[in-house]
């Protein structure tokens, strides 16, 4: 039997999951779990990238001890963040994380160079303060003179496994970099930010064998294996694990990304103004969508808690305790606050409104102001293209949500399709499935998985 392995890492947690097909059907085991957060390091946020890497090798590690060996392995990761190699291969810096609030500083800087409707016009991407353009144009100047390889954290995960450099289109459509129109690295832009487009390596696509192993790796582990390029950028793998034609999809996470599938980038100014993103996914389709701040906000709520409740307590606690007051989830002060819990009772009490309380007050306020959020994101939606869509396709571990599923089929008056829960691990070792010629097209592969995998509707 042949397996392949998603390794799929997010901003609190990644994990090995393996597949098989068994009678026709997908099956998922994940074998190794970790833990991932930020570290500060003098007074920046920084990813451990080196505990990742570590990570990385003991799920490998795993799969051979249960003695399930993978045909073949590819990794997904969060988007814009990126390790720049000096001349002997070490990462300059370390690895910056995209909350840190050094973006401000490139933030300015680029948009005293480039009007914000011309750059939007020109890469097709929503403004966002951590976008790779700004992180790049905030660096100091050691790293832009001494950087010799730019390699986003995925690919640079890659790198260490097998030696080869690339960058993985998906992911480098978040960089705010490439232009919309040819899906080419633009290198005026790259200029904008003090840095050398030679820097930058050649661009696949997902499903590209990299290599193997590098023979240190091989003997570590205790065995070869070959490594595919995925849609390296998480959501881009989710996407392709949405089962709804002709929906929107709601990719609910830490992050929630609602969008829609495209062939053509939609690049206007009502676009723009709404700050809809046109990001690259599988065979050029784009993912036009709006990112929300998502579950990030219950998951800091939680960690206020230290603890004391879990994800599904907070639920059922929610439904006793209804607070209809609503916030603005995608406020700059929710990106990365002291404290959460403190942060959404003062948004209340600014303006003169009742705070939630209670936990559970807390936690329904949370879901609800989601759950308008989406709304108000999908009217924009379907006033910029001018179709109406009856079906929310919600994927990702978000969807395990029922309260939240429920609100969001009242709030917003649409059918919600909920699942797949794996979706961004299905859509990895969907290319590597692809790229090994099991399955023939996107297509298949999608029907596949709706007929391996219970999904509910709302």
């Amino acid at each position: 039997m042949n397996y392949y392995l998603a390794i799929d890492i997010g901003a609190s947690s990644g994990r090995h999951i393996l597949c098989s097909l068994q009678d026709d059907k997908l099956v998922l085991e994940e074998v190794y779990r970790f833990c991932n957060n930020v570290v500060k390091k003098e007074g920046h946020y920084h990813w451990d990238i080196d505990n990742l890497f570590d990570q990385i090798k003991t799920g490998l590690k795993e799969c051979k001890k249960v003695g399930k060996i993978p045909k073949t392995m590819a990794i997904d990761t969060w988007a814009v963040d990126y390790a720049l190699l000096d001349k002997s291969g070490q990462a300059i810096n370390g690895v910056y994380a995209y909350r840190d609030s050094r973006n401000d500083k490139g933030v300015k800087s680029i948009q005293s160079k480039i009007a914000p409707e011309k750059l939007y016009g020109l890469t097709g991407l929503q403004f966002q303060k951590f976008n790779t353009i700004y992180q790049l144009s905030s660096e100091d100047d050691r790293a832009k003179k001494e950087a010799c390889d730019f390699l986003m954290v995925p690919d640079y995960l890659n790198y260490l496994l097998t030696g080869e450099m690339a960058n993985e289109y998906t992911n480098m459509s978040t960089t705010q970099l490439l232009d919309i129109k040819t899906n080419k690295l633009d290198e005026s832009l790259v200029e904008l930010t003090g840095f050398n487009p030679d820097i930058f390596k050649k661009m696949v696509m997902p499903g590209t064998k990299l290599g193997h192993f590098a023979k240190d790796i091989a003997g570590e582990v205790g065995f070869d294996c070959e490594v595919v390029v995925p849609a390296t950028h998480d959501t881009g793998s989710a996407y392709m694990a949405a089962i709804e034609a002709n929906s929107i999809i709601l990719s609910s996470g830490t992050w929630s990304l609602l969008g829609i599938e495209s062939l053509e980038p939609i690049v206007n100014e009502a676009a723009r103004l709404a700050n809809f993103t046109n990001e690259g996914g599988y065979n050029y389709r784009y993912r036009f969508l709006k990112n929300i701040m998502g579950l990030w906000i219950i998951q800091e709520v939680a960690r206020e808690y230290h603890g004391e409740y879990g994800f599904g307590q907070l639920v059922e606690m929610a439904r006793k305790e209804p607070f209809k007051g609503i916030f603005d989830v995608n406020a700059d002060r929710f990106l990365k606050p002291e404290n959460m819990i403190e942060e959404i009772i003062a948004y209340f009490k600014e303006r003169d409104q009742a705070c939630p309380k209670t936990a559970g007050e807390i936690a329904y306020c949370v879901y609800n102001s989601l759950a308008y959020c989406y709304k108000e994101a999908i009217e924009e939606l379907e006033a910029i293209t001018g179709n109406e869509y009856g079906t929310i396709n919600i994927i990702g571990g978000g969807c395990q949500n029922i309260l939240l599923n429920e609100m969001i089929a009242a709030t917003c008056n649409k059918r919600v399709v909920a699942g797949p829960i794996e979706a961004t691990a299905l859509g990895n070792i969907l290319s590597q499935l692809i790229s090994d010629g099991v399955v023939n097209s996107l297509e298949q592969g999608r029907k596949l998985i709706r007929d391996s995998f219970e999904i509910k509707t709302y």
